[in-house]
């Protein structure tokens, strides 16, 4: 029997697509998960043979718990879902080690289509994350400056441009203000940029909100 593991904070989204891997896989046992704890919980509990996750959840960042799976279980094959567009975290998220990346927008079949193909063993990207990938095999000196930003440093990065104050990033990711004041230091002195406003105006011009 297929066992499928979903993980998405939003109860709407969970039941949408364990409603459209039914119709699809009907015989599937699926179980769900609402945040990066359960998830993580729930995968060392089971074995599975997909979990379908999102990248945004509370506590702990989906990228996170991505890599954190991929250490204890380098063979079970993670599908990441996301509201983001693919060319802000698709290629992250297949270097950590994921099986693929979907956008929350794509039609139902392209959903099963993705499921499919990792469950075959593929990787499961658009052409144009190919293209993104073939790009940087190349090394491309020309580097945008968030490229060269850790996982958690972009997400720190993205809440920041957006207008999130420090004290509010620090709740959502389960992380100290210290330790989130760190973290924007970092990026600023990395992008070589002085304030929060300089963040938000990088992030509009390079399509990051």
């Amino acid at each position: 029997m297929l066992k499928i593991l979903i993980a998405d904070d939003h109860t709407v989204v969970r039941k949408g697509l364990r409603q459209i891997l039914l119709e699809e896989f009907l015989s599937a046992e699926i179980d769900e998960a609402a945040d990066a704890e359960e998830l993580m919980k729930k995968v060392m509990k089971k074995e599975w043979d997909i979990v379908v996750s999102d990248i945004s959840m509370p506590g702990r960042s989906g990228l996170e718990v991505l890599q954190q799976i991929k250490q204890h279980y380098p063979r079970l094959p993670v599908l990441i879902l996301s509201i983001h567009p693919e060319d802000q975290y698709a290629v992250r998220v297949l270097k950590a080690g994921a099986s693929g990346y979907l956008n929350k927008d794509s039609a139902p079949d392209e959903l099963v289509k993705a499921v499919r193909q990792v469950l075959l063993g593929k990787k499961y990207i658009t052409s144009s994350t190919a293209e993104r990938l073939a790009s940087l095999l190349d090394h491309d000196p020309g580097k945008l400056p968030h490229e060269h930003l850790s996982d958690r440093e972009f997400e720190v990065l993205r809440l920041l441009s957006a207008g999130s104050p420090v004290s509010e990033i620090a709740e959502k990711l389960s992380l100290s203000v210290t330790t989130v004041s760190t973290y924007r230091a970092r990026i600023l002195a990395k992008m070589n940029l002085k304030s929060n406003a300089d963040l938000t105006l990088y992030a509009i011009k390079n399509n990051l909100l």
